[in-house]
C-alpha cells in the first residue's frame, strides 16, 4: 500500500519542526514513495511514542503491554515493566535528540521515572518484573517470581546509566536527577545474587520465597549485560571468575569451531538452540547500550557473533522449509513476542518456528543488517500498511499463514527498535553508556576488548 505523499510531508514537517537534526521536506523525494531515511524517521517517532503518550501516567514508565482494542485479559493495562522501562528511558533520549520532544519535556519525565523508582519495591536494590504503575507495588511475574529480577534490572540500569551520561553535565536540574540515578545504580546488590559467594548470578530472589526459583543464569542468552554490570558495580560488584565460570560456563560456552549454519559460524553456544541461534533478542537487549563493535573477548568477537545470528535467522526465514506464507527476503524476523497461541520464544528450527514474524526482530536488528532491515521495514509499510502500522508503530507480531494480525504491543518489543535504529544511525546509546567509567573498568576487569577502552 503506497502512503499519501502530503500526509507523510505534513507529519515529518511536525515531528522534526523543533529538531536540532532538522528534516527538510525537500529531503523527501518528488514522488509517492517516502524515502529510506524519513521512513525511519517516522517508525522511530510512532514507536517512540509507546513510551511517551503510551506511558502509564502516575509513574512514568512504559506499560508492560498495551492492546488497541481495550481487552486486557488478565487485567494488566497498568502494570509497568522494569526491562521494558530501562529501553523506554533511553527512548526518550532519542526523541530528545531526534526532535520530538525537548530536552525540557525529557528532563521531566525522566524526573517522574526516577521518583516512582526510588519508592517502589525493591528487594536489595533490585526491582522486580512488574509494578503497578499507580502504586509501585509488585505485581508477581509468576507464583514465586513476587521479588528482585536480575536481569529485568540489569535492563532498567543499561538505561539509567545511558541517562545519567547524557545529563551528567548538564544544568543544575541535570546533575541533580543524574545524582539521584547514581545512588540507585550503587543500590544494586550483585553480589547477593551470587547466592552468598558461588560463582554465577541468580536471576531471582524473593523475601517470601527466598532462592526456591534456584535459576542460574548461564550463556548464552540475553543475559550477558548482567555479567558486565555485576563486574562493573563500585559497591556491590563479584569477581571476574563469576563470569567466567557462571556466564561462561568454564569455557564451555564455545562452540564447535567449525559449526556453521546456512554459512555462518556461531562462536558460541546458544542455550537450546545450537543449532541456529536463539530468538535473535538475544542479539539486542545486552546490546543496547553495550557496543558490541570490536567487542572481543576469549570467547568470541561479538560483533561478528550477533550479525551471524541475525543473518542466520534471516535465512531461515528466506529458506522457509516449513511452508508459511509471507516469508521470504522481504519478511523475515524470528524472536519472542505474542503468538497465534499466547506468547512464544520463536527461533529458527522445527520447533521453534510457528509462522509468526516479529518485527522488532528485523528492526532492531539495523546495526548488523542495514539493508536486510530496511527492505523488511519498506515491505511492512508499504505492502502490510494499517494492518501492522499503528500508533506506536508497527504491532507486536503477525502470521499470513493464520491471517493474523493483533493489534497489540509489548514494550520490550518496542524499546529495541528505537534504540537499536538509533546506535546504527548515530552511535548515540552506544557512546553513552559506554563513556561510564565503572562500564570501561568492568570490561578491563573482565579481560574484554572495546574500542571504548
Amino acid at each position: 500500500m503506497k502512503r499519501n505523499l502530503i500526509y507523510v510531508l505534513m507529519i515529518l514537517s511536525t515531528i522534526f519542526s523543533c529538531s536540532e537534526r532538522k528534516v527538510s521536506t525537500a529531503e523527501i523525494q518528488e514522488s509517492e514513495e517516502i524515502s529510506d531515511d524519513s521512513l525511519m524517521n517516522l517508525v522511530q517517532y510512532r514507536t517512540f511514542q509507546y513510551f511517551w503518550d503510551g506511558a502509564e501516567p502516575t509513574s512514568g514508565l512504559a506499560r508492560e503491554r498495551f492492546h488497541v482494542d481495550g481487552e486486557y485479559p488478565q487485567n494488566d493495562k497498568n502494570v509497568v515493566t522494569s526491562g521494558g522501562g530501562g529501553f523506554g528511558v533511553m527512548a526518550i533520549l532519542v526523541g530528545i535528540e531526534r526532535g520530538f520532544i525537548t530536552r525540557e519535556q525529557g528532563l521531566e519525565r525522566l524526573e517522574k521515572i526516577v521518583n516512582f523508582l526510588e519508592n517502589a519495591d525493591s528487594f536489595h536494590g533490585v526491582w522486580p518484573h512488574w509494578w503497578n504503575g499507580e502504586t509501585g507495588e509488585v505485581k508477581p511475574f509468576s507464583k514465586k517470581d513476587d521479588g528482585g529480577d536480575l536481569v529485568e534490572t540489569s535492563f532498567m540500569v543499561t538505561g539509567l546509566l545511558t541517562v545519567r551520561q547524557y545529563f551528567r553535565d548538564g544544568n543544575e536540574s541535570e546533575q541533580a536527577l543524574a545524582e539521584r540515578i547514581d545512588k540507585l545504580w550503587r543500590a544494586v546488590e550483585f553480589d547477593w545474587h551470587t547466592k552468598g559467594g558461588e560463582d554465577i548470578l541468580y536471576w531471582h530472589w524473593s523475601p517470601n520465597h527466598g532462592w526456591d526459583m534456584n535459576f542460574g543464569v548461564n550463556g548464552y542468552n540475553e543475559c550477558q549485560i548482567m555479567y558486565i554490570l555485576a563486574a562493573s558495580s563500585p559497591t556491590h560488584s563479584v569477581p571476574a571468575s563469576v563470569y567466567h565460570k557462571g556466564w561462561n560456563r568454564d569455557g564451555d560456552i564455545k562452540n564447535d569451531p567449525n559449526h556453521e549454519a546456512y554459512g555462518y559460524h556461531l562462536a558460541l553456544k546458544h542455550n537450546g538452540a545450537e543449532k541456529y541461534g536463539g530468538p535473535l533478542f538475544w542479539a539486542h537487549y545486552s546490546y543496547v547500550g553495550l557496543d558490541p563493535r570490536g567487542l572481543k573477548d576469549q570467547y568470541a568477537d561479538y560483533w561478528e557473533h550477533n550479525t551471524n545470528h541475525t543473518l542466520i535467522n534471516r535465512a531461515w526465514c528466506v529458506e522457509n522449509p516449513l511452508g508459511y506464507k509471507g516469508y521470504g527476503p522481504e519478511s523475515w524476523g524470528l524472536t519472542a513476542s505474542y503468538s497465534v497461541k499466547g506468547y512464544a520464544g520463536h527461533a529458527p528450527g522445527e520447533n521453534r518456528d510457528r509462522g509468526v514474524i516479529t518485527p522488532t526482530a528485523a528492526l532492531s536488528s539495523f546495526p548488523y543488517t542495514p539493508e536486510y532491515s530496511i527492505e523488511a521495514m519498506r515491505h511492512w509499510y508499504e505492502n502490510l500498511g494499517d494492518k501492522l502500522f499503528g500508533e506506536y508503530g508497527f504491532y507486536d507480531a503477525f502470521s499470513e499463514t493464520e491471517d493474523w494480525f493483533p493489534q497489540r504491543y509489548l514494550a520490550i518489543d518496542q524499546g529495541p527498535i528505537v534504540v537499536m535504529m538509533e546506535n546504527y544511525r548515530s552511535g548515540l546509546l552506544w557512546d553513552l553508556f559506554m563513556s561510564s567509567p565503572e562500564v570501561k573498568e568492568g570490561l578491563k576487569k573482565l579481560e574484554m576488548e572495546s574500542p571504548h577502552l
